[in-house]
């Protein structure tokens, strides 16, 4: 085998969250920085938060309230229209 094939291994290297939580790990690299850790992942602290920040839930409930409507008072398309008077032409 060659040496020196291995990357340098670091037992004392720091994961740093940026919630400010120092952990401290065995790695390849000598400091990561992170976003998230187990100390302020909603999982592991017990604290849920629902992100809806496209509100797409919202944008649904809006069609299917438009489609009902719809249904209930009949209102066709410009296509829809085009189509019977053609088939009442004939």
């Amino acid at each position: 085998m060659k040496k020196d094939a291995h990357p340098k291994y670091y037992s004392d290297a720091k994961i740093i969250c940026s919630c400010g939580a120092v952990l401290l790990t065995g790695s390849t690299q000598k400091e990561m920085r992170v976003e998230i850790c187990s100390q302020c992942h909603p999982f592991y602290t017990g604290k849920k938060k629902v992100i809806d920040t496209t509100g797409r839930v919202d944008r649904f409930k809006k069609l299917a309230e438009k489609s009902a409507e719809k249904k209930k008072t009949g209102v066709r398309k410009k296509s829809e229209k085009k189509a019977t008077k053609k088939e009442k032409k004939k």
